[in-house]
């Protein structure tokens, strides 16, 4: 069967292929049918759409399609029926709770990355992962399989730290500080971050409040090579492919199966070539990890598979009670971060998380002594050093490094919240936080956020203001205000919190 491409420019979240009504009558083909596309050596796989969009005789291809792959309007090619894979077999047979050797993850991964397997099929992987887990050799072999079939860093500057944290923290700028910490220790830190998924702002939303963080792995290997450190988007490389595409799923269906979270993460630091891995587990009420024995069973998890990768793994249980800092939100935060480089303080809650992290790496890479790494630590942002590397950063990345804090713009459309009455500040709700920071416009709008003015343990009198709200739009603002009121994220109480009478 041959056909005509016609470029159509719809995204469906997937390799979708448009086929004519008639075309697929002829050719037998039904809708989500796997059909195989060939043109020359170049073969990709895709789900059948059955669509007047084309003409028989002629095949569309999605957006999607063309961002991986390039074809041209009007180029012949040849297509069939794929039939179902292979690995199809090996993702039921997790379904029943039987273990899978490493060959089988191997092609299930392959076959994801390939898009061989659709969103059905993945998601029924995923499912699959949440009901029965894997064990550490499974873990293993799916971090080794992600990380292989994407891209791989190879960097000339040994060690190779890394750092990262699991989230769930609203504010949690602080790799923004530990980077340039590290790198200003003479250790090499090539940082890939995440967008936010579910939070107000992740790392590589701060960042490019900063600079350019959309780079090519030529770009990032120059730049570590030059400098010791990046702080870019790991979305924008092709390292662990088939974890975009499992996200896309998880999300879809609120599920984060603990081995593919593991993978997720370790395949990424495999792919750059980390030697020395630190993995920060904020613990607390209101983030993904609640308690203290769940965070130690995690860490033993990440320390094992570590040792599997034969990477060093170290992790840090912090404190995730309540927000670091004390701004959400893409712009709030990076003028937060960029204001504690410059001066060398800023909160205490953040400081003294960027420190400890930062104190930890340095041990590990040699340059501080053990239980010298957070006084070291500390030395190199209090010099300045940390600000100058990640003036560094900024410049190497394409921004201007000499971007002030009061340089950035953010969202001026405000509304304050005020305390109702006399107290104590006694909790924040992070979930609640997060949630009206997003409402408000975060992260897509970089100036929309909260700027916390109390935090926990701290004492106020009716009418002092507890936190204001950030917008870029008059709308969105007010909605956020609507959710203020109704979530309460800030709890208020006196100190005589219950009186019981004579029974």
């Amino acid at each position: 069967m041959r056909a005509k491409v016609r470029i159509l420019g719809v995204k469906t979240g997937g390799f979708t292929i448009f086929i004519n009504p008639k075309d697929a009558q002829e050719w037998k083909i039904h809708p989500n049918d796997l059909i195989r596309i060939e043109s020359g050596k170049k073969s990709i796989y895709g789900s059948a759409a059955i669509s007047d969009f084309v003409e028989a005789g002629e095949i569309g291809l999605s957006k999607d399609i063309l961002e991986s792959h390039q074809f041209s309007e009007g180029e012949t090619v040849a297509l069939s029926p794929a039939g179902t894979p292979e690995s199809v077999r090996y993702i039921k047979k997790k379904m029943k709770g039987e273990k899978l050797r490493k060959v089988e993850i191997e092609t299930i991964v392959k076959d994801i990355v390939d898009r061989k397997l659709r969103n059905t099929e993945i998601s029924a992987f995923v499912t699959a992962l949440e009901i029965n887990g894997l064990d550490m050799d499974e873990i293993a072999a799916l971090t080794i399989a992600m990380a292989e079939t994407g891209d791989m860093l190879d960097i000339d500057r040994k060690p190779i730290m890394d750092v990262h944290s699991i989230g769930g923290v609203p504010g949690n700028k602080t790799n923004v500080i530990v980077v340039p910490i590290v790198a200003a220790a003479g250790l090499t830190i090539p940082k890939t971050s995440s967008r936010a998924i579910t939070s107000a702002a992740g790392t590589a939303d701060v960042v490019e409040v900063l600079t350019n963080v959309t780079l090519g792995l030529d770009e990032i290997k120059r730049i570590v090579e030059k400098i010791g450190a990046c702080l870019v988007w790991g979305g924008a490389l092709n390292l662990a492919p088939a974890d975009d595409l499992t996200i896309h799923v998880e999300r879809r269906l609120s599920l984060d199966p603990r081995g593919l979270m593991l993978a997720s993460i370790m395949s990424k630091k495999y792919a750059i070539g980390s030697q020395y891995v630190l993995i920060d587990i904020p613990t607390g009420k209101g983030v993904k990890v609640e308690t203290m024995e769940e965070a130690r069973s995690l860490a033993k998890d990440f320390i094992e598979l570590g040792k599997r990768l034969g990477q060093y793994v170290e992790v840090a249980i912090t404190y995730g009670g309540q927000p670091i800092g004390h701004t959400i939100g893409p712009a709030l935060e990076a003028k937060e971060a960029l204001q504690t480089l410059m001066t060398g303080k800023g909160p205490g809650s953040l400081v003294e998380k960027a420190i400890g992290l930062a104190g930890i790496l340095l041990e590990m890479g040699g340059v501080a002594a053990k239980g010298m790494g957070r006084k070291v630590a500390r030395e190199i942002l209090e010099s300045g050093k940390a600000y100058q590397k990640m003036r560094e950063i900024i410049e190497e990345q394409g921004g201007n490094p000499d971007i002030k804090p009061e340089d950035i713009p953010i969202g001026d459309k405000t509304y304050t919240i005020h305390a109702q009455s006399n107290g104590y500040v006694t909790a924040i709700d992070n979930k609640a936080i997060t949630a009206i920071a997003r409402e408000a416009g975060a992260p897509e709008d970089k100036g929309a956020g909260i700027m916390l003015h109390v935090k926990v343990g701290e004492k106020v009198k009716e009418g002092d203001p507890l936190f204001t709200i950030h917008a870029e739009s008059e709308g969105k603002l007010d909605k956020a205000i609507i959710l203020a009121r109704r979530l309460e994220p800030i709890r208020i109480e006196g100190m005589v919190l219950q009186v019981v009478g004579n029974l």
